[in-house]
């Protein structure tokens, strides 16, 4: 048990993130005219191939019980590859419909409704946090990064709503932070999310904060960890904007995604609480000791059944990989889906550029020459107009907003650099598009 504790903590620390840089780069070489593409069914033949040796076959079984992956075409439903099962000893097929925890997937959800609230005037993307919740008035930083708790300075420059949603407000994250500041963190209840109903030293963060908004009344009382508006480093600003949101709009934040989101994009399959009735299509999560997957989180006594502490807006939803491409859909065109606006047009094409405020030093995890939106990284250069996100459990979706396409990758292991996996995908996808290119030459 302590191997696996350690190895899950490697992958939610400095070095978690991102997997989401091998997600991206299919962008250099598309074009407009994949939407005429040819036939669907033979569209994915090196992804598919991809899938099956990962999975392997009931003679000679793979790394993975099961995957599931997707391309969407402009203007057209995602293609699927799943093959497998939902777990080792589970036999259901894996599918479209199976739910998987996204974690940090959920992250440009939350970004992009708070986004909807600044285009309907109700939330200003450089209005200061204390103006919705003043305990954040006077926030003291550390003078050395996760050093003393004694060694503080005031905050020169007030946290703003564009900081919570590009991660450079200073906050901290427990599964990021050392030292004296993350054991004030745990103590607080300041958690990043929920993995297991397992108590593993040095993987769980104690018991959460008992409701959102003391989550956020105990985040102001801890240092930052640097000034505003100085540095990119992965934090809790995305939790915490959960709780911006349910103050503005008045509703709890899980039933302000339900209705004002999940509802109207016909996303019938993404929870902060998994229905028992819908137990049965939750694949099993696993822990990487080597190259063996172990169990950490099984469907019949998922965590993810339970009512969470709080509606995790930085990594608390369960999806399916069918519903995840709806929203990514959604913000591929813009807005709209099945004919009827959802969002904003702004609240998404901002939404997708890039936030960060002018001169902020990036750290190592988020890759060179990346920029980023609300909840989500921005590609620039030849990479413009790709944004999105991975999740710690072997999660992966983006959106090209040039191209309106959007892809998927939908694994359920930790660390999600564990494996080749995610470098693999993304190297497989970039052929079959190339292929589906050539196809239009």
């Amino acid at each position: 048990m302590t191997e696996i504790r350690e190895r899950l903590t490697v992958s939610l620390d400095r070095r978690l993130v991102l997997c989401m840089a091998a997600a991206a780069g299919i962008g250099t070489a598309l074009m407009p005219r994949l939407a005429w593409a040819a036939a669907q069914q033979e569209s994915l033949g090196r992804v598919r191939a991809l899938v099956e040796r990962w999975t392997g076959t009931a003679d000679k079984p793979g790394v993975f019980p099961g995957l599931v992956t997707s391309l969407g075409l402009p203007g057209r439903e995602a293609e699927f590859v799943a093959r497998g099962t939902q777990g080792f000893t589970d036999g259901t097929p894996v599918s479209a419909d199976s739910l998987f925890r996204i974690y940090s997937m959920t992250k440009p959800i939350t970004g992009i409704m708070a986004m909807q609230l600044v285009a309907e005037g109700r939330l200003g993307l450089d209005q200061p946090v204390r103006d919705v919740l003043p305990k954040f008035a006077s926030m003291q930083v550390q003078d050395r990064y996760d050093g003393s708790l004694s060694a503080l300075h005031p905050a020169p420059h007030a946290i703003t709503m564009r900081h919570l949603l590009t991660h450079t407000a200073g906050l901290g994250y427990s599964i990021v932070q050392t030292g004296p500041i993350r054991e004030v963190m745990q103590a607080k209840g300041l958690a990043a999310g929920q993995i297991s109903r397992l108590k593993v030293p040095g993987l769980t963060d104690g018991v959460p904060a008992p409701s959102l908004a003391l989550f956020a009344d105990r985040l102001a009382e801890v240092p930052l960890v640097y000034d505003p508006a100085t540095h990119w480093s992965y934090s809790l600003g995305l939790d915490l904007m959960g709780r911006i949101i349910e103050v503005v709009t008045g509703r709890p934040f899980d039933v302000h995604l339900q209705e004002a989101l999940f509802e109207p994009a016909g996303m019938t399959s993404t929870f902060f609480q998994v229905p028992t009735s819908q137990g049965h299509r939750l694949t099993t999560n696993y822990g990487a000791l080597g190259e063996v997957l172990v169990p950490i989180d099984e469907p019949r006594n998922s965590v993810f059944l339970g009512r969470p502490a709080f509606p995790f807006g930085g990594s608390g939803l369960v999806s399916s990989p069918r519903d995840y491409d709806r929203f990514l859909r959604l913000l591929s065109q813009r807005g709209t889906l099945d004919g009827r606006r959802v969002l904003a047009e702004s609240a998404v094409v901002t939404g997708t550029g890039d936030l960060l405020p002018p001169g902020v030093k990036l750290a190592a995890m988020l890759p060179a020459g990346s920029g980023f939106g609300a909840g989500g990284r921005v590609g620039k250069g030849a990479e413009a107009g790709i944004f999105g996100w991975s999740g710690a459990a072997g999660t992966v979706g983006m959106v090209d907003m040039v191209r309106s396409l959007r892809s998927q990758l939908f694994a359920q292991f930790m660390p999600p650099n564990a494996f080749d996996l995610i470098p693999q995908f993304q190297t497989a996808l970039k052929a079959d598009v190339m292929a589906l290119l050539e196809t239009q030459t």
